[in-house]
């Protein structure tokens, strides 16, 4: 996986295993992050979490903890035992299971960066291998289409003013990451509140939304998000 060939000259190319959390954040990384990374030289593999097995078979995505969540980033991590090998997570901070390392620690905390900072050091501790880049969203998904809430018109042609009354909400929040992980605050509840249809689409709608509005758009808005795609893309410079 090291090198491969382009028009007959060699190319360094990291492989890149995202361990994710449900069918919404599986079609975002297949779809806007495969694409974009592979022109930084990293091959971006998504795949859902196990949640549970079961007759024989494998259940992925959804509700899980965070044994579940711990044994696939390690296996994942054993099963490409190569320096060209890399494991990150997309992971809502909303709704993470009650025993995540740091969860004390971030309890504490009172600025939501902050908060999303020991988590991920603490999962990073917790993981203990150097090839692990733990990321969490800050707060759900949905931060990054409230970016800009027009362009849910992509999928909902008929969302009108909904729309415009999600881009005042998110405008009042400050920024999208901001949005607060409370059960009736989380950005979700907000999108289906305002807009209810969202609610039963949202695994097909978030990422058709998200491509429409593009990672420019979305990382400009959500400092966070930018700093994790950054470090992904700069995995394919070395």
């Amino acid at each position: 996986m090291g090198e491969e060939r382009h028009r007959g000259a060699p190319i360094h190319v990291i492989r890149l295993n995202v361990v994710v959390e449900g069918d919404t954040e599986w079609a975002f990384a297949r779809g806007l992050l495969v694409e974009h990374l592979l022109q930084h030289g990293v091959l971006c593999i998504p795949m859902k979490v196990v949640t549970s097995r079961a007759g024989g078979r494998t259940f992925r995505g959804g509700a899980v903890t965070y044994g579940r969540i711990r044994g696939d980033v390690i296996r994942c991590i054993r099963g490409q035992p190569t320096s060209e090998c890399r494991v990150t997570t997309m992971f809502d901070l909303y709704g993470l299971p009650r025993d995540f390392p740091g969860s004390n620690d971030a309890a504490k905390a009172t600025d939501c960066y902050q908060k999303v900072q020991l988590l991920e050091d603490a999962f990073a501790r917790d993981i203990h291998d150097w090839r692990f880049m733990p990321y969490l969203q800050l707060h759900e998904f949905e931060a990054l289409i409230l970016t800009d809430p027009l362009k849910f018109s992509v999928f909902f042609p008929d969302i009108g003013r909904a729309a415009l009354e999600l881009a005042e909400m998110s405008a009042g929040c400050g920024a999208p990451e901001r949005i607060d992980d409370s059960p009736e605050g989380a950005p979700s509840k907000r999108i289906a509140r305002v807009f209810p249809p969202y609610a039963a689409a949202k695994a097909t709608a978030g990422p058709r939304i998200a491509e429409e509005i593009g990672l420019d758009t979305m990382r400009a808005a959500c400092p966070h998000f930018d700093e994790w795609v950054t470090k992904l893309e700069q995995l394919g410079s070395g």
